[in-house]
C-alpha cells in the first residue's frame, strides 16, 4: 500500500467514526424514520377561542422545543365533544394523530352520546384540572348556597342554569348537585362554558355550575358571586373565602380536567416520546404563563397511570348519575 492510500483509508476510517459516534450521540428523533418524522394533529373537541382551545394551542407552543415537528392544533366541536374524540379512536395508531381529552371522556357513552368509552383511548398525561363552581349575578337575591337552593326547591320555581351543553360536564355538574340535595333546575344548554357566562351576566339565566377559572374574572370585578366551589377544599386565586360543597354537608366534588391521548394501539415507543415531551412542556415558562393568564391550575399535571385510575373512578360515578336521573338517550 502506497502512503497516499494508507492516508486515505485512514481518513475514511475517520470520518466513518465520526459518522457513527455523531449517530450514536444524536437523539432518538433524529435517527431516519424515527418518530415524530411530519407533524403531530392535535384535535380539540371544542371550538376555537374556549378553554380547551386556548390549553391545546399554550401545549402545541411549550412542546415545541421537546419535539422535532410541531403540534398543530384541529378544531372538531360538536355532540360534547364526541365528535373530535371518535375522530381520534379511530385514527392510525401511530402517533400523528392525538387527542386534547377530558372529563366527559368518562361519561358520554353512559349519557348514550357516544359508543366508545375512556378504554378506547390510551392516555398520555393529564395537563390540568380546575373544580366547578356555582355562581350567579352580584345583584342575585340570594347570598348563600342554601338560599340558592331553597328557592329552586319551591313549587313556582325556574331556576335557570345554565352549561356548555348537554352531556358536558358543567351540566352534570348542576345535575349532579340537585340530586344530591333535591333542588330542581332548568338546565339550559349553550355552544360552551364562555357563552354560559355571558348569559348569566346578560341576566337570561339564574346560575352557571363552570369552572372557577371561566368565572375568576368577573367575580373579581364584583359583577358575579360564587356560592360555592365543588372542590375537596378551598380554592385560591379570588376564591379563598367561599365554601367547598362538604363544607355545606353535600358530599359533592366536580371538575373538570384536561389531557392528552392517543389511540388505543399506539405503541409504546411512540408512547414514550409522547409522555416525555409532555412531562418537560408542562415545566415551561411560556405554558405556565399562559395558564396562569386564565386562571387555570397549573400544578395538577399527572401521567398516565394517575390519569387512567381518575377516569375508572369518574366514569363509574357518572353511571351511577347518568342511571339515577335517567340522562341517557
Amino acid at each position: 500500500m502506497t502512503r497516499n492510500s494508507f492516508d486515505g483509508a485512514r481518513r475514511h476510517g475517520l470520518r466513518a467514526a465520526l459518522m457513527l459516534g455523531a449517530a450514536l450521540a444524536a437523539p432518538a428523533w433524529a435517527q431516519p424514520g424515527a418518530y415524530p418524522s411530519k407533524p403531530i394533529e392535535l384535535v380539540v373537541p371544542w371550538q376555537a377561542g374556549g378553554g380547551a382551545d386556548v390549553v391545546g394551542r399554550s401545549f402545541g407552543a411549550a412542546v415545541a422545543k421537546h419535539l422535532p415537528q410541531p403540534v398543530v392544533v384541529i378544531n372538531r366541536p360538536g355532540a360534547s365533544g364526541a365528535l373530535g374524540l371518535g375522530e381520534v379512536v379511530n385514527a392510525k395508531p401511530d402517533g400523528y394523530k392525538i387527542v386534547l381529552s377530558s372529563t366527559e371522556l368518562t361519561f358520554l357513552n353512559h349519557l348514550g352520546l357516544a359508543k366508545f368509552s375512556y378504554s378506547d383511548l390510551r392516555p398520555i398525561a393529564r395537563l390540568n384540572a380546575d373544580p366547578a363552581a356555582v355562581v350567579v349575578r352580584a345583584d342575585a337575591p340570594w347570598a348563600t348556597l342554601e338560599q340558592f337552593l331553597d328557592a329552586s326547591k319551591k313549587g313556582d320555581s325556574n331556576i335557570r342554569v345554565g352549561n356548555a351543553g348537554h352531556g358536558s360536564t358543567w351540566h352534570m355538574a348542576a345535575a349532579a348537585l340537585a340530586e344530591k340535595t333535591g333542588a330542581r333546575f332548568n338546565h339550559i344548554p349553550y355552544a360552551g362554558g364562555a357563552p354560559a357566562v355571558l348569559a348569566l351576566l346578560g341576566g337570561h339565566i339564574d346560575a352557571v355550575t363552570v369552572s372557577t377559572a371561566e368565572v375568576s374574572t368577573y367575580v373579581a370585578a364584583g359583577k358575579l358571586k360564587a356560592l360555592a366551589v365543588m372542590a375537596d377544599k378551598r380554592v385560591a386565586d379570588g376564591f379563598e373565602k367561599i365554601p367547598t360543597l362538604k363544607e355545606r354537608n353535600i358530599d359533592l366534588s366536580i371538575g373538570i380536567w384536561r389531557g392528552l391521548s392517543a389511540p388505543r394501539n399506539t405503541p409504546d415507543d411512540v408512547m414514550a416520546v409522547l409522555k416525555a415531551a409532555t412531562a418537560k412542556a408542562v415545566k415551561e415558562p411560556v405554558w405556565i404563563d399562559a395558564l396562569t393568564k386564565l386562571h387555570f391550575s397549573t400544578d395538577t399535571y399527572a401521567d398516565d397511570a394517575a390519569l387512567e385510575a381518575v377516569m375508572v373512578k369518574e366514569s363509574a360515578f357518572f353511571k351511577d348519575l347518568a342511571g339515577k336521573l335517567k340522562l341517557s338517550n
